[in-house]
């Protein structure tokens, strides 16, 4: 497939909360933003429950503003919250609505989000409204939020590496292809770092205080697999009726996983 091909060159990353895209896709997005595509960035939730010590309202204010910072480090166009609350996403017929009004109103021709099986149901329901909203946008009668015309195409889905790296039982995580973004691990450790927030609630919480080091470990392990310093992995929905065939193979030469 030639790249001219695509119904348009915009291309939304929605993920659960700030600092997911930073940690699971953000050299990607920033590669493809170098070649001129329009980046739009969304997160389900504003972080409201990632703090130990703030409010809901104090958290979700920070985070935001940490979230849009991330993501003009990376040159995306815009960010938008969609403002459900951290543990409380929920497939159903309003957040549905709300999900294909965000399609319809970006148009979105690649589409990047969590993969169905993750470590908790935030991701998971993500993954499933946003696989969700692919189809649904495009329906004319279908209720979606806003006023903007239905998509007159299905957008390439792509799902990022689950967290940790494997599956629910420990298994290794289903990958379809790796992209090296060696070029671009100064600009997601930047991107990542905006999130000053997090790494003070993952010490308390948790007892981590290698917020950066485990996204760079991590990246670091991805692009060994293929032979590069740094990587990012990704499963590609092709189910009916997503197109099938791969535009990140030639634009950013993704190296396909061996399964």
């Amino acid at each position: 497939m030639n790249s001219h091909t695509l119904p348009n060159k915009r291309i939304l990353a929605i993920m659960p909360h700030p600092d997911d895209v930073e940690i699971l896709c953000a050299g990607t997005l920033s590669r493809l933003v170098t070649l001129g595509y329009e980046l739009h960035v969304a997160t389900m939730t504003p972080g409201d429950k990632g703090s130990a010590v703030l409010t809901q309202e104090e958290i979700a204010s920070i985070r935001r503003k940490e979230a849009r910072a991330g993501a003009e480090r990376i040159g995306a166009k815009s960010y938008r919250c969609l403002e459900f609350r951290d543990l409380e996403i929920t497939f159903d017929n309003a957040s549905r609505y709300k999900l294909a009004g965000l399609f319809r109103d970006i148009s979105p021709a690649i589409v990047f989000t969590t993969p169905p099986t993750d470590y908790m149901f935030d991701h998971e329901i993500t993954s499933q409204l946003v696989r969700d909203a692919c189809f649904n946008a495009g329906c004319k009668n279908y209720p979606a939020e806003g006023t903007s015309n239905p998509l007159d195409f299905v957008p390439y889905l792509y799902y990022s590496d689950s967290i940790g790296g494997h599956d629910l039982f420990g298994n290794p995580a289903s990958l379809h292809f790796i992209i090296d973004i060696s070029a671009e691990i100064e600009t997601k450790t930047e991107a990542l770092s905006c999130h000053d927030s997090q790494r003070a609630w993952l010490k308390k919480q948790h007892g981590m205080d290698n917020y950066i080091d485990s996204m760079q470990n991590w990246s670091a392990l991805r692009g060994a697999q293929i032979g590069v310093s740094y990587g990012e992995g990704f499963l590609q929905h092709l189910g009916h009726p997503h197109p099938t065939d791969n535009p990140l193979r030639e634009l950013l030469d993704a190296h396909t996983v061996e399964p």
